[in-house]
């Protein structure tokens, strides 16, 4: 039965259905991941070198977090539910598209709002950032541009808790995954950091 319905689905939704069930797997998989204390998101890492007048489109208004994993398994998830969910009501699928597309970039919009929300209030806690950060390690959770060009995040164990703040470095572009300690608070929420084994010869 699940054959024959598969094979009666037009190529648009094949293609739709499959991106779907893949991104609502995906999706699964980085809750249970999250709730097991996992790290499910990942930086892509991506060099973005299109410009306008000449600025850097990952660095508008904190781009350099849009790019993640988990931002573009929510907008696929998004996307293919409401176009499979609208497709009887909507014939015409330039609407369909639209309105899909919508829906998957406002689900990425709510979900980045949601995190950094909670990131604020877990931040918001007892913990005196402009004493204990200082000489505290972690690693970097999204790629921070070298010498304050930009601001990545990183994880940090402060007082025995880990939690993720906002990073700038004054050395060089420090990736993904690459141990760091903290050299100095900028604000509640930035720290400056460098990289463990940048001194070591």
């Amino acid at each position: 039965m699940l054959a024959t319905w598969w094979a009666a689905l037009s190529p648009i939704m094949k293609v739709l259905w499959g991106v779907t069930l893949t991104a609502s797997l995906i999706f699964i998989i980085q809750t249970v991941m999250t709730f097991l204390g996992a790290d499910a998101d990942s930086d892509f890492d991506m060099d973005v070198d299109t410009s306008l007048d000449g600025s850097d489109l990952s660095n508008i208004d904190g781009g350099s977090n849009l790019y993640t994993f988990r931002n573009f398994v929510n907008f696929f998830l998004g996307f293919g539910w409401t176009a499979i969910i609208l497709q009887p009501q909507i014939k015409s699928t330039f609407v369909l598209i639209f309105v899909a597309v919508l829906v998957g970039v406002a689900l990425v919009a709510a979900v980045m709002y949601l995190f950094k929300w909670l990131s604020t209030m877990q931040q918001s806690g007892n913990i005196n950032v402009y004493k204990a950060a200082v000489g505290c390690q972690g690693k970097c959770y999204l790629t921070i541009p070298g010498e304050r060009q930009g601001e990545g995040k990183v994880q940090i164990t402060i007082q025995g808790a880990v939690r993720e703040y906002n990073a700038v470095t004054d050395g060089d572009t420090i990736k993904t995954g690459t141990p760091i300690k903290v050299t100095e608070t900028i604000d509640a929420n930035t720290l400056l950091v460098e990289e463990i084994n940048s001194y070591i010869i």
